[in-house]
C-alpha cells in the first residue's frame, strides 16, 4: 500500500460565542481548521483534521498546517501509511518541529490502519471495550455570577466536570472567583480551575494559598520550571498543559514532580502516536490526564476520545469537547458526541468519521505523486 496523493481543505469555523481565557488577556472568536485526506494504490483513504486554538494559544497557527503539508507531502508519496513510526520519522527528519502540522497526517494513517486491520482506533490503541468518556464544560472568564451561571448551563447539558478559566492580575477576583464556585457546586461535579499560564509564581502562591478549596489548578505559570516551583508550595493538586510540547518536557515534568497529571493533546505534541507514547509513560509514573485535543470539529474530538477510552480508568479524567463551541458542524452526525456527560467512540474500523466534500468545498491543496 503506498501513498499517492494528499488533499486538504481549509474550513473557517466562528465559535457561537466569544471565548475568553488566561483572566480575559486572549479571546477567540473563530479557528481555523485543515481537513485532511490521504488517499492510497489500495483504494483505501484516511481521514485527519488539525485546529490550532487560534494563533495567540500556542506556537501554532492554521495556515502553518496548510504550509507544513505541503512541504511533507513530496516526501510522503509512494510511503507506506501503515507503518506509523517510519512514516513520523520520516515527517520529524523533513521538518524538523511543528509537531501541530504533522497531527493530521498522522491522524489519517492511523485511520488508514485501523480500515486494513478492520479494527476501531480505541481498539488498535489497547482498549477492549468502546469505553464512554466522561466530557468537561469549558467556562470562560467572568465574574463568578457569570461563571455560575455557565456551570449550571453545562449542568444542564450533562456535564458533570467543568473547567472554570481565571488568571490574571486581580488576586482578590480570582480567589473570589475560585471560592464562589467551588462552593457553588452541586453534589457530584466538580471543577478545575484552568489559569493558562496568566500568573507569575508569585501570584499563583499568593492567590492558592489564600482559597479554602482544594480543586484542581491547571497550568498555573508560564514555564514548567515556574509550575514546579508552585506546586512543591501549595496544596492543590497541579495539573499541566501548555508547558508540554513533546516527550522529553513530559519526563521532565514528572522528574521536577511540577504536577499530577497532564493534559494530553495529539495536536500539539505531533499526532496520536506521539500522544499515545506520553500517555504510556503518564499511567507508568501514576499521573492522572485529560485527553483531548486543541480544538477543531467532531472529527479531532472522535480522534482524542478514541485515544481517551483505551486509558485505564485511573488514569483517564474528562475530556473536552471543541465542537460544542462551534458554531459550524462539518460532519453532522458522525463521531463522538456528547451524550448525558459523556461521549464513546465509534467501533466502525479505524477513525470512524469521514469527511464530505460536498460539506468541505474545494480543496485549499491536493498533492499528488
Amino acid at each position: 500500500m503506498k501513498i499517492t496523493r494528499i488533499t486538504t481543505w481549509q474550513r473557517k469555523m466562528p465559535l457561537i460565542e466569544p471565548y475568553w481565557l488566561s483572566g480575559g488577556r486572549l479571546k477567540f472568536e473563530q479557528l481555523d481548521s485543515t481537513f485532511v485526506r490521504i488517499d492510497t494504490d489500495d483504494g483505501v483513504s484516511g481521514w485527519g483534521e488539525a485546529c490550532p486554538w487560534g494563533h495567540t494559544y500556542l506556537p501554532a497557527h492554521g495556515p502553518g498546517v496548510r504550509a507544513g503539508i505541503e512541504t511533507l507531502a513530496p516526501a510522503l508519496m509512494g510511503r507506506d501509511p501503515r507503518a506509523l513510526g517510519a512514516i513520523n520519522n520520516l515527517m520529524d527528519l523533513t521538518l524538523p518541529g511543528h509537531p501541530y502540522v504533522k497531527s493530521a497526517i498522522d491522524m489519517a494513517c492511523w485511520d488508514i490502519t485501523g480500515k486494513v486491520a478492520g479494527m476501531p482506533l480505541w481498539m488498535m490503541f489497547g482498549g477492549e471495550q468502546a469505553t464512554p468518556v466522561a466530557v468537561n464544560s469549558s467556562i470562560s472568564t467572568g465574574t463568578p455570577d457569570e461563571m455560575i451561571a455557565l456551570i449550571r448551563r453545562a449542568s444542564e447539558s450533562g456535564y458533570r466536570v467543568h473547567s472554570a478559566k481565571i488568571g490574571g492580575t486581580d488576586t482578590k477576583a480570582d480567589i473570589e472567583r475560585i471560592e464562589a464556585i467551588s462552593a457553588a457546586l452541586p453534589p457530584g461535579e466538580s471543577v478545575t480551575f484552568d489559569v493558562n499560564r496568566a500568573w507569575t509564581p508569585a501570584v499563583a502562591i499568593s492567590v492558592l494559598n489564600s482559597v479554602t478549596a482544594r480543586d484542581w489548578v491547571e497550568q498555573p505559570c508560564q514555564t514548567l520550571e515556574q509550575c514546579a516551583h508552585v506546586a512543591a508550595r501549595v496544596q492543590n493538586p497541579v495539573m499541566l498543559d501548555e508547558c508540554l510540547h513533546d516527550f522529553t518536557d513530559h519526563l521532565n515534568a514528572w522528574r521536577m514532580a511540577a504536577g499530577e497529571g497532564a493534559k494530553v493533546k495529539p495536536n500539539r505534541v505531533g499526532g496520536l502516536t506521539r500522544a499515545k507514547q506520553i500517555i504510556d509513560f503518564g499511567v507508568s509514573v501514576g499521573w492522572q490526564m485529560h485527553i483531548e485535543d486543541l480544538g477543531g470539529s467532531a472529527m479531532a474530538d472522535t480522534a482524542a476520545i478514541h485515544l481517551a477510552a483505551a486509558t485505564p480508568d485511573a488514569h483517564r479524567l474528562a475530556s473536552w469537547l471543541c465542537h460544542y463551541h462551534l458554531a459550524d458542524d462539518p460532519v453532522p452526525g458522525q463521531g463522538a458526541r456528547n451524550n448525558g456527560g459523556f461521549a464513546t467512540p465509534p467501533s466502525t474500523p479505524g477513525l470512524g468519521v469521514q469527511g464530505d466534500e460536498d460539506i468541505l468545498g474545494t480543496p485549499a491543496a491536493i498533492h499528488e505523486a
